[in-house]
């Protein structure tokens, strides 16, 4: 396995693959790689002839009084990770590669959807992650994103700005990885205390309580909103930031299941920010 440091070096690393006829799979990360990430690797393996993760902790996607300086990081383990799952290269920029002091960089506007639910509760939040996201897709070239559905709304804007852009890169959405109780695997799950983490759980609870819902024929939205909150509000350390349904093909909340839609949740313990969502079963599905 490669460890690639340079900017430069990603690109040719990466020309090189394909000058060889091997697709690109990309499989982008902030570290702490955790089964979710595996997950993600697995599936570029499986599909693509080279793989590159990138590991990067994007202080742009950061606001004021977030955990940029505290979010774990283990690279040692990381890159042992990676060696284990097979990766062709890992990049593990330092900031000024990804940054260059004197060099502008496009930063792609998310629009409205940008500032609702992770948006509004982290202003500026999808701004930086587009940024990111964009440099990161313009060094590697033409290749193959494995991004999870876990971080939906991140999914959403990745796809359309690849869309609006035109960039040679094709999104493959992976499904969420869960612990056995159903919790999404996240960096920030490493957090929790034994009590918070025997909570957590109720955010899985809660968005299957919508899908049964949405299972027996429920189609008011405002319906499974309000039995998510109710889960979640019992939850003695949870404290629901929101929950929403929104349509798969805008991310705009929605009053009634009509086609593909999916429900959204944040809820914040005293040792982390946790959120999650599942999409929702529908007529057209069910008949």
């Amino acid at each position: 396995m490669e460890l690639i440091h340079g900017a430069d070096e990603l690109s040719r690393t990466t020309r090189s693959w394909r000058a060889d006829a091997f697709e690109v799979g990309l499989v982008p990360t902030m570290g702490s790689l955790h089964e979710g990430h595996a997950s993600l690797i697995r599936h570029a393996r499986d599909e693509a002839a080279r793989v590159v993760v990138s590991i990067f902790v994007n202080p742009a996607q950061f606001g004021p009084g977030e955990d940029l300086v505290t979010y774990p990081r283990d690279e040692a383990r990381d890159l042992e990770v990676c060696r284990r799952l097979g990766v062709d290269a890992v990049w593990a920029p330092a900031e000024e590669e990804v940054y260059p002091p004197d060099a502008p960089l496009p930063e792609p506007d998310p629009g409205p959807v940008g500032e609702t639910f992770e948006g509004a509760a982290r202003p500026g939040h999808f701004r930086g992650v587009l940024k990111v996201v964009h440099r990161l897709f313009d060094l590697t070239g033409p290749c193959r994103a494995y991004l999870g559905e876990k971080d939906a709304q991140q999914l959403f804007l990745v796809r359309r700005m690849v869309e609006q852009m035109g960039l040679p890169v094709t999104i493959v959405p992976c499904p969420t990885a869960r612990e056995p109780d159903g919790l999404a695997y996240s960096s920030r799950n490493a957090r929790l205390g034994a009590e918070e983490r025997e909570q957590a759980g109720c955010l899985f609870l809660a968005l299957s309580e919508a899908a049964a819902l949405a299972r027996a024929g429920e189609t008011d939205a405002a319906i499974l909103v309000a039995a998510m909150g109710r889960e979640i509000g019992a939850t003695p350390l949870a404290r629901l930031d929101y929950a929403a349904v929104v349509r798969d093909d805008t991310f705009e909340a929605t009053t009634l299941l009509r086609g593909p839609s999916r429900a959204i949740v944040a809820a914040s313990f005293p040792s982390a920010r946790l959120i999650d969502n599942l999409r929702l079963p529908h007529a057209a599905e069910e008949s």
